[in-house]
């Protein structure tokens, strides 16, 4: 069959499935790279021609979370070409081909830190936008899309419409971040954009502000700070700092958007004082009964 057809047709079927444009990108690239590789006609790849691609993935120096989205995108346009295309073959991309991966347990700040890194920030626009990040809990992409229609400071909430995997939630905004916002709206009250966080300096001023310029600017910030901290690190530190005020896991699994509580509970083996708390209880009550 023609390799570009049923490239175009899959990419066109993973549009209809509403996909982000991010997911759209990352799978055509990983495709093409795929399909420039072969030297064969797609319908006659064998689990050992993915093998051997694997092989040349590892050999590029490719670290096994990328191996496995370069897996993830191939599986997914076979099975396109099994069930939509009705090509006859069977997937030639194996579930135990993918790479297993480390987990290394989230990175938070430390209370002490917090306000260090903040003592950095001048601008009032970065403020709220780390502000928001660090008691909301939002994505770097989160909040690069927030518009104002989004905001409902009265009821001090506001709505993340598209966030990972197109999932929209509600979460609840601080006093402390709520007055962020309001220095930062008051400070561009003559603006109409309707992005909340816009460019304030150079040739793109009044555009909306990028995930990539978020970050730039933490890292600058992290600089002067003298701390080794990432945007993502403040939805951790979040996290953390509700876990360790005894907040249920299942609210902050909603307040953080993840679709399973496995991945909510990665934060309980990272800095849990009720299991402290609860461990010390316990256990003086066990050298009372039984002192050695």
């Amino acid at each position: 069959m023609a390799i570009i057809d049923a490239v175009v047709n899959y990419r066109r079927w993973l549009k209809r499935r509403n996909c982000s444009a991010h997911t759209l990108r990352t799978y055509m690239n990983t495709l093409r790279h795929f399909v420039l590789w072969l030297a064969i006609p797609i319908e006659e790849v064998s689990p050992r021609t993915v093998q051997d691609f694997i092989d040349h993935l590892i050999a590029k120096g490719l670290n096994p979370k990328t191996i496995n989205c370069y897996l993830d995108s191939v599986r997914g346009f076979y099975n396109h070409l099994i069930h939509e295309e009705q090509v006859t073959m069977v997937n030639p991309v194996k579930r135990g081909y993918l790479l297993r991966l480390a987990r290394p347990l989230p990175r938070h700040l430390r209370d002490e830190e917090i306000p260090r890194l903040f003592a950095a920030i001048n601008s009032k626009r970065d403020r709220a936008i780390f502000m928001l990040m660090l008691r909301c809990g939002l994505r770097v992409e989160e909040v690069a899309q927030l518009s104002l229609q989004a905001l409902d400071l009265p009821r001090s909430q506001l709505y993340v419409y598209q966030g990972k995997g197109r999932k929209g939630r509600v979460v609840y905004v601080s006093s402390d971040a709520q007055r962020a916002l309001s220095d930062y709206l008051e400070s561009r009250r003559f603006c109409r954009a309707q992005r909340l966080f816009l460019v304030d300096k150079g040739r793109c001023k009044g555009n909306p502000i990028s995930v990539r310029g978020i970050q730039k600017r933490m890292e600058l910030y992290a600089q002067c700070s003298g701390l080794p901290v990432c945007c993502h690190q403040l939805r951790h530190t979040m996290a953390t700092q509700l876990l360790n005020a005894d907040a249920d896991l299942v609210t902050i699994q909603d307040l953080l958007g993840h679709a399973r509580i496995r991945t909510t509970q990665r934060y309980c083996r990272v800095s849990n004082l009720k299991v402290q708390r609860d461990y010390q209880r316990a256990i003086g009550t066990v050298i009372e009964r039984h002192a050695l």
